[in-house]
């Protein structure tokens, strides 16, 4: 990049992602990087910038690794295997919290490797509740392990939820599933297609698989996007939905007991699809009929 080259315009938490390494050394293997940005948003007075997942070995930010992949392909991180390495191009861009991240640097000076998990394991014992590491890091440590299985959601076997991803992060929405024990999330989307980052089909089903939820597509449970245009008034979606009862639903008997099999051999499902609000979204209307099949009633989240 050469003077008269203007700096790359990033979205703030791109501009995190730099300044953070730039201030802990520039350099910083996988696992030590994720744990330091963990605990960085984790003591941030606003809305974190990132968010997190209990994973296999703690706190994991899918957003995150999204993230460097795109400052690799603008030459601004290296690509390098298991590591995260800023380049002298890298180092130009940082916004004004570099200063915060300095100070962080300071604090977490020397806190690496297993110590550096584990201390996010007693701070936070809710990202360990999937972690394949903590009985070692912890051995002895009964207090901590104790936190461990007492943040651990409460399991109820046989369930029914709903969840759309409209205004979610991948993280906040697989959280809201782990928080309710869920085991299979069932996309009824037509199109399981997504311009926001995580809810394409391939990308929400590896997430799923990570975070030890089985990912079902029924895509014939879904509604053609030609019929969802223009719609604008709870009128307009009560129409649609009346119309996809009478017309649709009678012919997806097979799907439905799907479900309904599902939830006897003791798994919760949750419907998924884009709207937030159940009563926008068709997967209510799925719901109903599971409902009256098993008598349970969902649970909306």
């Amino acid at each position: 990049m050469t003077s008269s080259q203007a700096l790359p315009v990033l979205p703030n938490r791109q501009k995190l992602l730099l300044a953070l390494l730039q201030a802990i050394g520039g350099r910083a293997g996988n696992l030590d990087f994720q744990k330091l940005l963990f605990l960085y948003c984790a003591q941030a007075s606003e809305e974190p910038v990132y968010e997190f997942v209990p994973y296999k070995l703690g706190a994991f930010s899918f957003t995150s690794y999204a993230d460097r992949r795109k400052l690799v392909e603008r030459g601004l991180i290296e690509d390098i295997e298991n590591t995260w390495q800023i380049t002298s191009e890298g180092r130009k861009v940082t916004g004004a919290e570099f200063g915060t991240c300095v100070d962080f640097a300071h604090q977490m000076a020397g806190l690496r490797g297993d110590a550096l998990v584990a201390e996010t394991y007693r701070r936070f014992p809710y990202y360990a509740i999937r972690s394949e590491v903590a009985a070692r890091l912890l051995f002895g440590d009964d207090a901590a392990l104790r936190g461990i299985e007492e943040a651990r959601p409460s399991e109820s076997a046989g369930g029914l939820f709903t969840l759309g991803y409209e205004g979610r992060t991948l993280e906040r929405y697989l959280n809201s599933l782990l928080r309710s024990a869920v085991t299979v999330l069932c996309d009824v989307r037509r199109n399981p297609i997504s311009r926001k980052y995580g809810f394409s089909k391939k990308t929400l089903s590896n997430a799923c698989e990570g975070v030890g939820i089985r990912y079902e597509h029924l895509p014939e449970l879904g509604i053609p996007s030609e019929e969802r245009r223009d719609l604008e008034t709870q009128a307009d979606y009560d129409a649609l939905f009346d119309d996809y009862e009478r017309s649709a639903l009678p012919h997806q008997g097979a799907n439905v007991s799907k479900i309904a099999g599902w939830i006897r051999t003791g798994a919760n499902v949750a419907l998924t699809c884009y709207e937030l609000e159940p009563n926008r979204c068709h997967r209510h209307c799925v719901a109903e009929v599971v409902e009256r099949e098993l008598a349970v009633e969902a649970s909306h989240l």
